[in-house]
């Protein structure tokens, strides 16, 4: 693993491409999409436009469209009857689930709601004798969920979706997740979705699934927000139907920046950085520590273990395109470096973690002490595990129950409020031309 000074004018390039999230080191074999384009459109096409022809005909043939393009692209034959995951389905998966993974799963959706229903917001209201003004918050009707399915298939993320969504009030929580030919959701997938409560479960995929959830179909209810990970079809399908419908945001590749001050073993310090590294070749696994001795020792670790993964070679590929120990000069330097970045996961490995705070500013999330391994963060403490990716921790914030309620402004303008107030609204109307909103307040006024 590479060591950066963060002070040396020969590294500085490296440390900024890191922090403009571009890679270090290219990387070879990104597979190609052209031939499944070219089979099913006729024509090779970009992954734009295969989402905008995708998304229209959805729109415009519903149901129609929706199969036809599971088929093509997922192998399933999904119809009006076999689309929605069956009580039976459902009955099957709880009964082939290990007790020890249903223990999990129940610790996990305790702890996260748990967390989000401390975060839920008051309604307030000011009874005042002129001018009485508040706020309510209220939850969005419906919900979709979109699951990534295959070897992505991530029960954590079930959860760390449904639960934010129920605990704010949503009615219902619709999941889509595509198959293959045989139909199958994946057991473990199919059991959080149940077990943290979600209402329909949808066997379908891809840009025509969120296409079905953002403008509805006869077998699809349409939904007021979509959340949840996928691929690049995905993204840009959310990014499209934005404004149709209200959206997460758009998940980057995961992302860890540990702070260490060298008293925490080192191997402690690798295995968090290979935590990131196994997720995907395009994740960012940096350190940053004042301690060359201890940046050497990291460094070593992680050459040696990262030989026991089995996702070796997706973690070796993260760590040498984007993977970085980065040399400071003291604190403050690593607090500007960290801000900077904004990253998603923020690790304190140091022996005085609290004295760190104050000045980090940007981060998704921050976990505190030697002991707080960010896969916690990831699986079953309570904090949700989606967060803002690709440095936009600098103005954006974590999945929330925010994400599926709505504020609403309220104001009562009392008769002694009208007297008040009348006059100076009726110059401002004036002064911007509006005759109508002035002539509003006159009547009143008389």
């Amino acid at each position: 693993m590479r060591i950066l000074n963060y002070a040396s004018s020969k590294d500085r390039p490296s440390i900024e491409k890191l922090i403009r999230r571009e890679p270090l080191m290219s990387l070879q074999g990104a597979g190609s999409r052209a031939s499944l384009t070219k089979k099913t459109f006729g024509k090779n096409l970009t992954p734009e436009q295969v989402v905008d022809r995708v998304v229209n005909e959805v729109r415009q043939k519903g149901d129609k469209a929706l199969f036809t393009y599971t088929r093509k692209f997922d192998g399933f034959a999904v119809n009006a009857q076999n689309i929605r995951v069956t009580r039976a389905e459902i009955k099957s998966a709880l009964m082939k689930l290990k007790p020890s993974m249903r223990v999990a799963i129940d610790i996990a959706i305790k702890n996260v709601r748990l967390f989000h229903e401390k975060e839920k917001p008051s309604r307030w209201f000011h009874n005042g004798p002129k001018v009485s003004m508040g706020q309510r918050w209220e939850p969005v009707d419906r919900a979709g969920l979109y699951v990534p399915g295959g070897l992505a298939s991530y029960p954590s993320s079930v959860i760390m979706n449904v639960i934010p969504a129920k605990v704010a009030g949503v009615k219902e929580v619709v999941v889509v997740t595509p198959v293959k030919k045989d139909g199958k959701v994946n057991p473990i997938v199919l059991t959080a979705a149940h077990m943290a409560g979600a209402d329909t479960i949808l066997k379908i995929g891809g840009a025509q699934a969120v296409a079905a959830l953002a403008y509805g179909t006869r077998s699809v209810p349409a939904v007021d927000k979509i959340t949840g990970p996928g691929n690049l079809f995905v993204a840009l399908a959310k990014r499209k139907v934005f404004g149709q419908v209200g959206i997460d945001g758009f998940p980057g590749p995961s992302e860890v920046l540990i702070l260490a001050d060298g008293t925490v073993p080192a191997s402690w310090a690798a295995a968090d950085l290979l935590a990131q590294a196994e997720h995907d070749e395009m994740a960012m696994p940096l350190l940053a520590t004042t301690s060359l001795s201890y940046a050497k020792k990291v460094a070593a670790e992680v050459e040696q273990q990262v030989r026991r993964l089995k996702r070796q070679s997706i973690a070796m590929d993260s760590i040498k395109s984007r993977g970085a120990v980065i040399l400071v000069k003291n604190r403050k330097e690593a607090q500007d470096f960290s801000n900077r970045f904004a990253p998603e996961h923020l690790e304190i490995l140091a022996s005085d973690t609290r004295a760190w705070l104050p000045e980090l500013r940007h981060a998704g999330a921050i976990f505190i002490g030697p002991y707080t391994a960010e896969a916690f963060g990831d699986y079953t403490a309570g904090p949700n595990h989606v967060l803002p990716t690709g440095g936009t921790a600098r103005f954006s914030s974590g999945l929330s129950v925010f994400e599926f309620l709505k504020r609403t402004n309220m104001l009562e303008v009392k008769p002694a409020g009208l007297k008040t107030l009348g006059q100076a609204t009726v110059d401002f109307a004036e002064e911007e031309g509006l005759g109508a909103h002035a002539q509003s307040i006159r009547l009143r006024l008389k």
